[in-house]
């Protein structure tokens, strides 16, 4: 699986942003999708996940703020950011874990290049 991710950007605090990533290559192998983020000095966290189904899950410094969602069809996942905050700055990185069926049933994490987010006035 392949990720490729885009729409990071400068933004003023309070503004909003919409990052997007596309997967490419074992598609039907996915079973969720994700962001996570990390900013300078700090781990990498995750900021939202959605499954195939459709259930989500976010950080709780960005629920209310946030959204994700999924478009199946074009094996893509967005991330609705609004009231952003200087500590949201960070590279954000999209995820997708696979799951390669009942025959040699292996799980796998797969992560895109990185989109900058910067929210400074």
């Amino acid at each position: 699986v392949q990720l490729q991710a885009s729409g990071g950007g400068l933004v003023t605090p309070g503004g909003s942003l919409r990052p997007s990533c596309a997967a490419s290559g074992s598609i039907s192998s996915i079973t969720g999708m994700g962001w996570y983020r990390q900013a300078p000095g700090r781990q990498r966290e995750l900021v939202a996940g959605i499954t195939n189904g459709g259930a989500t899950n976010y950080a709780d410094s960005v629920k209310g703020r946030f959204t994700i969602s999924r478009d199946n069809t074009k094996s893509a996942v967005y991330l609705q950011m609004n009231s952003l905050k200087p500590e949201d700055t960070a590279v954000y990185y999209c995820s997708a874990d696979t799951w390669s069926g009942w025959g040699t049933n292996e799980v796998a994490r797969y992560w895109g290049q990185g989109t900058q987010v910067t929210v400074s006035s």
